[in-house]
């Protein structure tokens, strides 16, 4: 993929870089954060950083040394920096969050769909740490054609047990499976998942933000 900027026709940009076979109906299209802030002009000085965090935070949790912050986002995301990131842009720029990521994703997928017919899910990924464990990885933070999550509340274990609680995060699983083809310095900043066990639907990676009323922890 050529350097993104304003206005950019992502969907256009992917279509053109893919292989031969293109897309499929139910391909699951993972797209970096990174390029799609770009693309929607959601980038600003690098001077304004300070500025820019105190901005995209709804409230701040936490603050280390060195600056940094770990806030809540609008968009309910518990991250570094409320997403403000400096990585794969020029030095003089810093690249915000989309101001609605599931908008986004339902956007390119309707393009998608307009230019090459095929029915795909779309997912935007970006790089979130976690709370008790070390090392970061992608997630979810913005879908479109399936549901975010695997319910198996109502099902039954292998042992005949009825599953109470048990949903799986089937949107961030698909982005952090795509993270291991993308890399985060090697250029490519979208990748295809293939027969992904999801239902196919209408989804939004807010089903993922636990409810103040179920978060134990803040």
């Amino acid at each position: 993929m050529p350097e993104i900027g304003a206005g950019d026709d992502l969907a256009a940009l992917l279509l053109e870089t893919l292989p031969n076979e293109g897309l499929a109906d139910r391909d699951i299209v993972v797209i970096t954060q990174k390029v799609v802030s770009k693309a929607e002009g959601r980038v600003v000085p690098a001077a304004q950083k300070a500025e820019a965090i105190q901005e995209e935070s709804r409230r701040i949790l936490r603050r280390a040394a060195g600056g940094m912050v770990i806030s809540e986002t609008r968009h309910g995301f518990v991250c570094a920096n409320a997403g403000v990131d400096s990585s794969n842009v020029d030095v003089e720029h810093i690249v915000l969050l989309p101001l609605d990521p599931d908008a986004s994703a339902r956007s390119i997928r309707a393009r998608l769909k307009h230019l090459c017919g095929k029915d795909v899910g779309v997912v935007i990924s970006d790089t979130f740490g976690r709370a008790w464990r070390v090392g970061q990885t992608d997630v979810a933070i913005g879908i479109a054609g399936f549901e975010a999550l695997v319910d198996y509340r109502g099902t039954v274990d292998t042992q005949g047990r009825e599953l109470f609680a048990t949903r799986i995060a089937a949107a961030d699983q698909i982005a952090g499976a795509a993270e291991l083809v993308m890399g985060k310095a090697d250029n490519i900043c979208a990748a295809v998942v293939r027969g992904a066990r999801v239902r196919f639907g209408r989804g939004a990676a807010a089903d993922l933000v636990r409810p103040p009323a179920e978060d134990l922890f803040r």
